[in-house]
């Protein structure tokens, strides 16, 4: 069991690392100038100076705390709400739908420009358009797995005489769990992606300010070095959630875990 655990690490991870090898050879063989594309080795070099500065590390923790704000915030409201709208009659939800639907789609650029006409350019407007980015795909998420939850398993409750916040907190959220935790992980790579987008739109600090800036001076290394920790940053948060996904919910579905 622990060798099919190690193979399917590496199975996983094999592409990334064909990637990184990849970037290296084409960079140190001249095949690409080092001014377009450096190499990797020297990224992570960049990167550890940074780090060692300070400076940088601030940026990181800056990033973080204003993505898990918005996405914490987006949670909050979409999962109360998610199974208050999944309660209502059918007839009203498919009424509601397409409304929500058009809001999903809603570019949140544009909002974001809105919502600084109303709220300024500061944390308060990240926060809200990062919360409205997070909300859909946890809300979507919700009444798609209350939708197709198993009714029979509803049934059998009921005939042993279970109340309704029973069967909700011991049958319906359970079954809806694996959906949730789909939403969640999106959510979360939306927001940490379009904060660095606002970053760089309005921002004097964060991971998106840092490679605009460095843009702006054309400091190609340190470029790469943000792009670098933006991505092993993303894919952190999605382990975590992972994780705790496999560590609440493998009892009941053995096959998350692989």
């Amino acid at each position: 069991m622990q060798i099919e655990h190690v193979q399917k690490f590496f199975e996983n991870k094999v592409f990334i690392l064909l990637f990184i090898v990849v970037w290296e050879i084409l960079s140190r063989s001249g095949l690409v100038n080092n001014l377009f594309l450096p190499p990797f080795s020297s990224v992570l070099e960049t990167i550890w100076q940074l780090l060692i500065n300070g400076s940088f590390s601030a940026s990181v923790l800056i990033s973080l705390q204003r993505a898990v704000l918005g996405f914490v915030v987006g949670v909050l409201i979409a999962v109360p709400l998610g199974f208050w709208l999944s309660v209502w009659p059918r007839g009203l939800q498919m009424s509601i739908w397409p409304l929500l639907k058009v809001a999903e789609q809603a570019n949140p650029f544009i909002l974001f420009h809105v919502v600084i006409l109303f709220a300024g350019i500061g944390e308060f407007a990240k926060t809200i358009i990062l919360s409205w980015v997070c909300l859909w795909p946890i809300l979507f998420s919700i009444c798609d797995g209350i939708k197709n939850a198993n009714t029979d398993i509803l049934k059998v409750g009921a005939s042993f005489g279970l109340s309704r916040w029973q069967l909700f907190s011991k049958i319906t959220i359970p079954m809806v769990m694996p959906s949730l935790f789909t939403g969640l992980r999106i959510s979360a790579g939306y927001a940490f992606f379009l904060l660095i987008v606002i970053e760089m739109m309005g921002s004097n600090s964060g991971l998106g300010w840092f490679v605009l800036s460095n843009q702006e001076n054309y400091n190609i290394d340190r470029i790469y070095a943000g792009a670098v920790t933006i991505a092993v940053l993303a894919v952190f948060i999605d382990f975590i959630l992972k994780s705790i996904e496999a560590k609440l919910l493998s009892h009941q579905y053995p096959e998350i875990i692989n």
